[in-house]
């Protein structure tokens, strides 16, 4: 289990837990078994550790659909998804010997009635509690959470999907889960001219509704100081394919990062992982900064750490780190947070010094529309030409490709084909064509009238030439929060409440001095949800504008997150025959 967070929607979640699984069990005061599903194991890891349930009388923890040999003097809480293979497996550990002296039975979210009745036939008498906690999202930082679902993506997007409604129906009550959970019940906006958003808008909007009809006293909810924005992945196809060079989007763009866990060798050659999650605060620290500030801030704190015992001066190296560690074992833990980050830094900058570097310049040169001194890109063929012609990989080739056509809003057929043997995808040309999926214009005519979408004026002075581009959804986040978002463009499919004003009257450009990220607020609430998925940059957003705006916090979601190489594969596999849909459970067991 991950260390527990202190802030954010970690924290809530497992405040929720707390309140409800937990005090209910803590009246009785004997040791208690915790039995998980896929699911709910990945949620509770997320927000708590073992010693944390320890505290709270919980002395196992074991999967619900592996073997479990009986306990028959001890009670068990089953903490499971609503699914027909979690409460068979349920139903299976009492319909013939029991192995429990009873259950406590938690769901993360509504239980069909068939399922309930099935679980009331056979082991009534063994069950204690039968509760639905409404938690079926995934807090994944303190202002970003997912519905850990990246399969929606086909099924919404992919032209053989048979199961785009009912994915979208999932999407919906899972988001109605994180409102609960916050305790929002948010105005509901949509981009207009978004199929998919107009959707998912409506089917929030009815099920918010029925959740707050009635609370706890019988009175209806009234809506709270929050506004709920549903947009789609095709509003800014140019942030999740650009080679961003902050610390947390470039390591999870140009190394191999798995489950957040980051694999190094160690300098005697031994294989090391490391968990890039928000309990070390030192990635919390960093990961939201440019590449060249982490490079500079890193090396000072290991000075710092050295000074204090009076190690020569001198580069900071892994190998010189490594002997400091044997010198100072007091230091050790300290040097040990800073060591991963030196190597994880120093693994960002190979790739980016032998290729990424040359690459950006002409990304954010078409991205942006003008260059670093702020001269218009007459010609971006000219611009991309030197890309094609330096063999670069596959997939750098097919981005900076897709940055020139979203540039023009797209091309004609001709020039895509020259495009297309040019990168030499001839049998892979959907990687280029399924845009058109998402909405993002690929092939044009001169008849077709496109209109470039609006942008904020962003001072170039002290900004890094590389890292120009703004995402698109940072500028609506910023427009929300000062009362801004036009109407026309944004409509409401319910009122937000009236004394609606995210920003407190306060600019989201104007600087504030930065606030502890674990601070309360007590202000406003934004939540932003991107169907197909969100990119890093993109979440750094949802910080960037917090901060700026004391008075309103911004939080992020999607079906999942996005690296550029997996939405790639995404989009090349929109071609492929029909999927079915699996819930939340199934999705865990794949």
């Amino acid at each position: 289990m991950a260390a527990m967070s202190d802030h954010g929607l970690k924290r809530i979640v497992w405040k929720r837990i707390k309140d409800t699984i937990i005090t209910d069990c803590r009246k009785s005061e004997v040791w208690k078994i915790l039995i998980l599903d896929s699911f709910t194991t990945k949620l509770l890891s997320s927000c708590c550790k073992m010693s944390d349930l320890m505290a709270e009388k919980i002395t196992i923890v074991e999967d619900l659909f592996k073997n479990r040999e009986p306990v028959a003097e001890m009670k068990a809480i089953y903490f499971m998804t609503p699914t027909a293979k979690s409460v068979d497996a349920f139903i299976a550990d009492f319909k013939r010997k029991p192995k429990y002296k009873g259950a406590y039975v938690y769901f993360t979210d509504y239980c069909p009635d068939d399922l309930f009745n099935n679980m009331k036939l056979y082991c009534a008498k063994y069950i204690r509690v039968c509760k639905e906690i409404n938690i079926s999202f995934m807090p994944v930082e303190a202002q970003v959470f997912t519905c850990d679902d990246p399969g929606a993506f086909r099924n919404i997007y992919s032209p053989h999907s048979q199961v785009k409604r009912k994915t979208l129906e999932t999407l919906a009550d899972q988001i109605v889960t994180l409102c609960a959970t916050l305790d929002e019940y948010p105005g509901v906006r949509y981009k207009k001219d978004m199929e998919n958003a107009i959707t998912l808008a409506e089917l929030v909007d009815t099920r918010l509704a029925r959740h707050y009809e009635l609370d706890d006293n019988g009175k209806k909810k009234e809506k709270t100081q929050a506004q709920l924005l549903i947009v789609e992945r095709g509003f800014d196809p140019v942030s999740p394919i650009l080679h961003e060079l902050t610390y947390q989007a470039m390591a999870y763009d140009l190394l191999d990062i798995q489950n957040d866990t980051y694999m190094y060798k160690s300098k005697d050659g031994s294989e090391k992982q490391a968990l890039l999650n928000e309990d070390d605060m030192l990635w919390v620290k960093l990961r939201h900064k440019h590449i060249a500030e982490v490079s500079e801030e890193i090396p000072k704190m290991v000075k710092e750490i050295s000074a204090n015992k009076k190690q020569p001066d001198g580069k900071i190296t892994i190998s010189n780190l490594a002997q400091m560690m044997k010198k100072m074992p007091s230091f050790r833990k300290q040097l040990t947070e800073k060591t991963i980050h030196l190597q994880l830094a120093e693994d960002c900058m190979k790739p980016f010094s032998s290729n990424v570097e040359k690459l950006c310049k002409a990304e954010q040169d078409l991205a942006v529309g003008s260059d670093t001194d702020g001269v218009k890109v007459k010609d971006p063929m000219r611009t991309l030409l030197p890309v094609l012609l330096y063999p670069y990989s596959k997939y750098d080739k097919i981005r900076a490709v897709l940055l020139y056509i979203f540039s023009l809003n797209g091309t004609t057929d001709e020039n895509l084909n020259k495009l297309i043997q040019h990168v030499q995808i001839e049998d892979e040309r959907e990687f280029i064509l399924n845009w058109k999926e998402l909405g993002v214009p690929i092939i044009t005519s001169p008849s077709l009238f496109s209109r470039k979408q609006t942008r904020r004026d962003r001072p170039q002075e002290g900004r890094y030439s590389l890292s120009r581009w703004t995402p698109v959804i940072k500028d609506v986040m910023e427009d929300a929060v000062e009362n801004k978002l036009d109407a026309r463009e944004w409509p409401h499919q319910s009122e937000c409440p009236t004394a609606w004003n995210g920003s407190g009257a306060v600019s989201a450009r104007q600087k504030h001095k930065p606030n502890a990220q674990d601070e309360r607020r007590t202000g406003s609430r934004l939540i932003i949800f991107v169907i197909g998925g969100i990119s890093y940059s993109e979440m750094r957003a949802a910080y960037e504008v917090t901060q700026a705006v004391k008075s309103c916090e911004v939080i992020i979601g999607s079906s999942h997150i996005l690296t550029p190489t997996c939405l790639l594969d995404d989009i090349k596999a929109l071609s492929k025959g029909p999927m079915e849909t699996l819930t939340i459970e199934e999705r865990s067991n794949t």
